[in-house]
């Protein structure tokens, strides 16, 4: 069984293909053959290496995973070999307080597939039957694998953490990416008036497609100045952060009196100033986000549905050609995700 392994830390030439042994699916478990994986900016922090951070190397990447049922472990009920499923990409041990309470997100042995566990780039994999979830019937394999991190992360933002209501206003930083492009159709869908920030003109009229109503070229002009100019000096009751030190001092000066500022990355850096003088007066909340519950997870992908939430797919790389995959993710051209096929398919 071939599989992409990051051995060390570097640029996309460290990934590896190594051959395995066959797996089994014991009690629970199933065995899954891998048609489609999504790439997340995750990926490319797994293989660069994160400083302060240890990664268990080497290590399989890959969190979002579409994939068939091959063979299914004893105990395991309602599914069958041919099942065309979904992978949650994380998962809570399942037995401490936070995981019975239904935030397995907030776990202390919470493991997302790909960072803290072998993931999904290869052959097969062997899966717990409980984080399989049902693939969407009018969705392929590569427009599945593009939804379940950045859709998860995006909903929990914005429903769980920001608490998102009809009338307010959002600004979504980075509205190409995969977390852009699912924050804007979801607070879309809830009513709001959505500001977004893009690279350039063709990624602004792809956002204004998923239904961003006005989008802000970062790059011609201040997009703190254009905000306050499309809001009449008002500002924003909400900011979807991940962009990090490159924005965050204006992303916090952009928000109304008792803003909130969401923040789930840091791409451009992760170190910030922080006047507190701002923070008090105008009573900010900044609310630090990683991933979501399983079952925020199922709720958000009860709205991929034909005319509700999509996936936005940019490029379909095979397999084989993964290092590719992750140089073409990090030259940040991408809208939407880069998402590879299967081994052979």
């Amino acid at each position: 069984m071939r599989s992409w392994k990051i051995v060390e830390h570097g640029p996309p030439s460290v990934l590896r293909v190594v051959e395995g042994p066959e797996a089994a699916p014991g009690p629970g478990q199933v065995l899954l053959r891998i048609d489609a994986v999504g790439l997340n900016h995750l990926d490319l922090w797994v293989r660069r290496g994160v400083s302060g951070h240890r990664f268990p190397l080497p290590l399989v990447p890959g969190s979002d995973i579409a994939a068939t049922i091959e063979r299914v472990g004893s105990s395991v009920e309602g599914w069958r070999p041919g099942d065309e499923v979904l992978l949650a990409p994380a998962s809570g041990c399942g037995d401490c307080a936070s995981c019975l309470g239904g935030a397995d997100h907030l776990c202390a042995r919470y493991e997302i597939l790909g960072e803290t566990t072998d993931g999904g780039c290869r052959e097969r994999m062997v899966a717990p039957a409980a984080s399989l979830m049902r693939r969407p019937p009018h969705l392929s394999a590569e427009e599945a694998a593009s939804i379940p991190l950045s859709l998860l992360t995006a909903w929990h933002m914005i429903v769980d953490r920001a608490r998102l209501r009809s009338g307010e206003t959002v600004l979504v930083q980075a509205a190409g990416s995969g977390v852009g492009v699912m924050a804007i159709q979801i607070a879309r869908r809830m009513g709001v008036r959505v500001l977004a920030t893009a690279g350039n003109a063709e990624k602004a009229k792809k956002a204004r497609r998923l239904g961003a109503d006005e989008v802000i070229l970062y790059r011609e002009t201040d997009f703190l100045d254009e905000v306050r100019r499309l809001t009449n000096r008002r500002g924003v009751d909400v900011v979807i952060e991940h962009v990090g030190a490159e924005t965050w001092d204006r992303s916090m000066r952009a928000l109304v009196k008792g803003g909130r500022l969401v923040i789930c990355g840091a791409t451009s850096g992760p170190h910030v100033t922080l006047d507190l003088r701002r923070l008090f007066f105008k009573g900010l909340s900044l609310l630090g986000s990683t991933m979501g519950s399983r079952s925020e997870m199922d709720e958000a992908l009860r709205h991929v549905e034909p005319g509700g939430i999509s996936p936005v797919l940019d490029r379909v790389f095979r397999m084989e050609d993964l290092p590719d995959a992750h140089a073409y993710l990090e030259g940040r051209s991408a809208f939407g995700k880069v998402v590879v096929r299967g081994f052979g398919r």
